[in-house]
């Protein structure tokens, strides 16, 4: 057990060097000290309590998914119906009372109708419910109603794709390590540390970004606009900026548009004949073709480019646009432009956010913070130092090497794998440093045991070792599995304590065992002594 070949030795020496000098950039910016650029630069970063930064916490309003999905259906509904082979004629449909209704005008064609809806119900998870009953009442009228279980999957999907829009947002930001999680069916909670600009932050992740392009319908009488009636089969949307374009509002074709979410990118760029900002964007191939098709059958005709419900503006089509690609213009300024291209490219929020709560955190408390955590493990780093060397001895400096060793591969790690250091997480390496040493405390008093039962000094420390480390490896397998059912069930500071937590048993083990047992075993082959003070 204390025979350490020289491969072994070294394999044991680099790896912990190399984990150890991963701390290294830590620790300079720590010190305010300059890090060479031309070396790789693993860093830990601090958390929204450390660094300082934002808090918001933002509200879905499911109400907006459940409208979604009525206009969608309808949509899928009449393309379906008119694309039947032979053709379903239909009356007009209904959406009121969030349930969708239409009227088959030839009874023969009844079961062809429900034959060609029915795909478009699908399965509500593991339920066995379907996201939407189908209904035929008098004959000829359907009646598609959501049911429940479908509401409740399009919510989470709804959620889980504004936490992923969310995030692509904030990592467009350039940030390190927001945290980004769901908080309860409608919330999403975001922290965002070292940002200096809480309010561009709030615009970027409250702008939905829902992108449309929908043809003005110019039969629309201005007097009804104002009055908000608008034809049948259109809609009344109000312009972004009233003042400059003289109306309040157009109406636009509620059907029949493009939507944003064939974008593939989205950038800030300057009109070529004034100079002015614009957002130039770049559709997909199936979402060019229907902008080309768009543009190609309505020319010479205006259409409205609407962002979040309101028009920015609606251009007449003096030619097909066949690149797939467009601009967007609308009083931008540089930085507006910029922030809408970011939305865009990272995709259209599926519901409004608002912000419910915002907390901005001060980085004069977190270096406060950072202040007295590195004064408490300095003060307990010395006393423990002080304490095992008064009662071991040699085998105490040991323990001493060991301990810095076990603190600089836990800073090592957390920087290679870009983890994030929080306050929970600070007092976690506080609170390693003291417990760190227990292993060391187990192995000395089991070597006296040894030593007072008679055993050789070689004997002593072998069995020593061996008898701890039953005792080591089951109290932290026990504390590991603490550690992960506090990674998994728990959030922000807890899982910021747990990382550190799970990451110093396995430094301590390794260093307070494997390193101490390897210069134990060099010191006892070199000198040979024949009694040892422990």
């Amino acid at each position: 057990m204390l025979e350490f070949p020289t491969w072994k030795r070294v394999w044991l020496w680099a790896l912990t060097l190399v984990v150890a000098a991963a701390a290294l950039p830590s620790l300079f910016s720590l010190a305010n000290m300059p890090w060479p650029k031309s070396l790789p630069e693993p860093m830990v970063n601090l958390g929204l309590d450390l660094a300082g930064g934002s808090h918001i916490l933002l509200e879905a309003n499911p109400a907006q998914v459940r409208a979604q999905r009525l206009e969608n259906m309808e949509e899928s509904v009449r393309a379906r119906l008119k694309n039947a082979d032979p053709r379903i004629r239909i009356g007009d449909i209904s959406s009121s009372g969030g349930k969708l209704a239409f009227t088959v005008r030839d009874t023969a064609q009844v079961d062809a109708a429900r034959e060609e809806v029915l795909p478009l119900t699908y399965g509500a998870g593991l339920t066995g419910q379907r996201d939407w009953t189908i209904e035929v009442v008098d004959e000829n009228r359907f009646v598609l109603t959501p049911t429940v279980e479908g509401l409740e999957q399009a919510v989470t999907l709804a959620m889980d794709s504004a936490t992923e829009v969310v995030r692509k947002r904030i990592d467009e930001l350039g940030t390190r390590e927001p945290t980004i999680i769901r908080q309860g069916d409608d919330r999403i909670v975001v922290q965002v540390p070292g940002l200096d600009d809480p309010a561009a932050l709030k615009a970027l992740l409250g702008q939905t970004a829902k992108l449309e392009f929908k043809l003005v319908d110019v039969t629309a009488a201005p007097t009804d606009i104002a009055q908000g009636i608008a034809p049948p089969g259109s809609e009344i949307v109000p312009y972004a900026d009233p003042s400059a374009e003289g109306v309040a509002a157009i109406a636009v074709r509620r059907l029949g548009g493009i939507k944003g979410d064939s974008l593939t990118d989205a950038r800030q760029t300057f009109e070529q004949q004034s100079n002015e900002p614009v957002v130039s964007i770049t559709f997909d191939q199936q979402g060019g073709a229907k902008f080309a098709k768009l543009t190609s059958e309505n020319v010479n005709k205006p259409f409205a480019i609407i962002l979040d419900g309101k028009v920015l503006s609606a251009p007449n089509i003096n030619e097909p646009i066949l690149g797939g690609s467009a601009q967007i213009s609308g009083r931008f300024t540089v930085e507006s432009a910029n922030q809408l291209a970011i939305s865009l490219r990272s995709g259209a929020l599926p519901v409004d956010l608002t912000v419910v709560e915002e907390r901005t955190v001060g980085p004069d408390l977190g270096a406060d913070s950072i202040k007295k955590g590195l004064l408490a493990m300095g003060i307990g780093s010395l006393l423990v130092i002080a304490l095992m060397i008064a009662v071991y001895g040699r085998f105490g400096v040991y323990a001493t090497a060991a301990l810095i060793l076990n603190v600089l591969m836990i800073l090592g790690i957390m920087a290679v794998m870009n983890t994030t250091m929080t306050l929970p997480g600070l007092a976690g390496l506080v609170l390693t440093i003291g417990a760190a040493v227990d292993a060391n405390v187990l192995i000395n008093e089991r070597i006296r045991e040894e030593r007072k039962k008679g055993r050789r000094v070689v004997a002593a420390v072998e069995n020593g070792y061996k008898e701890a480390s039953r005792a080591i490896y089951d109290a932290n397998v026990t504390n590991f599995i603490a550690g992960v059912l506090l990674f998994v069930f728990g959030s922000g500071p807890v899982r910021g304590f747990a990382v550190v937590l799970i990451i110093g048993l396995f430094t301590s083990v390794f260093t307070a065992v494997t390193m101490t047992r390897m210069w134990v075993a060099g010191w006892l082959r070199k000198a040979r002594p024949s009694d040892i003070t422990i």
